[in-house]
């Protein structure tokens, strides 16, 4: 069993690196250490994590990298977890009309599509 269980931790740690040097590359473009990064996040996050999570000996949760990501304010939660490479999340304007697009109907989704590409056309 403690076999398995090394297999399965050596396994993480490539996406646990990953993540650890993607958060330390977003930490280091924003000018901060550590512990002003922990202090960001308003005591909820401590030094202690945020190096196990740089140094991949632990992968942050869904909700650690929603924390980091409002503290950045640049970058999504998913851009924190290696599961795109898109670095900023969108728009207000660009939620709204996703949003608007979704809400809508059939001919409404094909207006919008023909307006964009006019307005693509334009450029």
């Amino acid at each position: 069993m403690k076999q398995a269980k090394q297999t399965v931790n050596a396994a993480k740690r490539p996406l646990n690196q990953a993540i650890g040097n993607r958060l330390r590359a977003v930490r280091y473009a924003h000018g901060l250490s550590q512990m002003q990064l922990s202090r960001s996040t308003g005591g909820v996050l401590g030094k202690s994590r945020i190096c196990w999570y740089e140094n991949g000996s632990r992968r942050m949760s869904i909700e650690t990298a929603e924390v980091l990501a409002a503290t950045f304010g640049d970058v999504s939660p998913a851009y924190l977890l290696c599961l795109t490479d898109v670095k900023e999340p969108l728009s207000p304007d660009e939620r709204q009309l996703l949003r608007l697009y979704r809400e809508t109907d059939d001919p409404g989704r094909a207006a919008i599509m023909a307006a964009a590409e006019q307005q693509r056309g334009a450029c």
